[in-house]
């Protein structure tokens, strides 16, 4: 299904990854306290090829390959936020973030709480989240519940290559430390991507599709897999309305209540392990926001409790699909 951009003027159809892309090199034209450090980000642009190009016009004191040490990398970039500096941190995979943790926790996170309010840190550390790549357990995690946990972080996770574009530039100008996480599987997915400038606040949920009947809350790619439910339910006589969180921290969650108050139903879909996971925080939400509504119980669809299979197999049938969104709403709404 083709996303509709919600802005005006010139739009030109690029991808994920340009998007990214584009955010990145206008923000550091805009602001030359920007700079990007990690490993490959330079002359290989990533493995994911989604920096490609930007080397060669900031150069290598702007865009910095780093050694092996995602501990080290993140530890710089705390201390250059700290210092006035406005630091991209990229790290190569989301299942690498465990060894950022203590500094995104115990330094980035706090640091303007215990200074009362004196030191900021204007951090985003951009990585990645996803299976379904074939390759194995310690590469295809999606752990951004980690991080949504933590107070004094944000966290952003993208669904299409219009809200990417817009989301990484406000992160890049927030004073709080931002991570931002894209799906791996969605860098060559394209769409409608505005040729002015713009941002969209974070913390803003969007309405990817309108509906009456059920309500679909999705993080990422399971935007994507809430819309292909929804189309083949339609055919069903039902309307299900998708809801993009978009952030995870923090959560619009107004939106998410107005939607469930008007459809009765709820299904909440993340990659994430389902246990204690985003989609018990939103299902959590919606029970409290919305209990005299629902006319069914909220259901949740997350990534299997096991390790991410190799084989493809069996990766595939660890990650939430449309057929099973589409089954778990088809008992809701009576239609099976």
């Amino acid at each position: 299904m083709t996303l509709t951009a919600k802005e005006s003027g010139a739009t030109r159809e690029i991808t994920f990854g340009q998007a990214i892309n584009e955010a990145l090199a206008e923000e550091m034209r805009r602001d030359p306290t920007v700079f990007i450090i990690g490993e490959d980000v330079a002359e290989a642009g990533t493995p994911f090829k989604v920096l490609a190009g930007l080397v060669k016009e900031f150069g290598t004191q702007r865009v910095i390959d780093s050694p092996i040490s995602e501990a080290g990398i993140a530890g710089i970039g705390v201390g250059a936020a700290m210092t006035g500096m406005r630091p991209v941190v990229d790290i190569m995979f989301g299942d690498f973030i465990t060894l950022t943790m203590d500094q995104l926790v115990n330094q980035a996170a706090k640091i303007h709480y215990m200074s009362g309010g004196k030191l900021k840190v204007p951090l985003v550390l951009r990585t990645t989240l996803g299976a379904s790549r074939r390759s194995a357990a310690q590469h295809s995690q999606s752990l951004h519940v980690w991080l949504s946990h933590i107070p004094g972080l944000k966290v952003v996770v993208p669904s299409t290559p219009y809200d990417a574009k817009g989301l990484l530039k406000s992160a890049i100008r927030d004073d709080n430390p931002v991570v931002f996480f894209e799906d791996k599987m969605m860098y060559q997915l394209k769409g409608p991507v505005p040729q002015e400038e713009y941002a969209i606040p974070l913390g803003v949920a969007d309405v990817k599709r309108a509906g009456s009947d059920i309500t679909f809350v999705a993080t990422s790619s399971m935007v994507h897999v809430a819309l292909a439910a929804a189309e083949t339910l339609n055919g069903s006589g039902i309307s299900a309305e998708v809801i993009d969180v978009r952030t995870t921290a923090p959560l619009d969650k107004s939106t998410i209540v107005d939607s469930v108050k008007k459809t009765s139903r709820a299904i909440v879909i993340d990659e994430g392990y389902e246990r204690y996971g985003v989609t018990a925080e939103i299902a959590s939400v919606i029970a409290d926001g919305a209990f005299y509504y629902l006319d069914a119980p909220v259901k949740r669809i997350g990534a299997m409790d096991v390790p991410v299979p190799f084989s493809p197999v069996l990766e595939d049938q660890t990650v939430p699909t449309p057929e099973a969104v589409a089954v778990i709403a088809k008992t809701l709404c009576n239609k099976i």
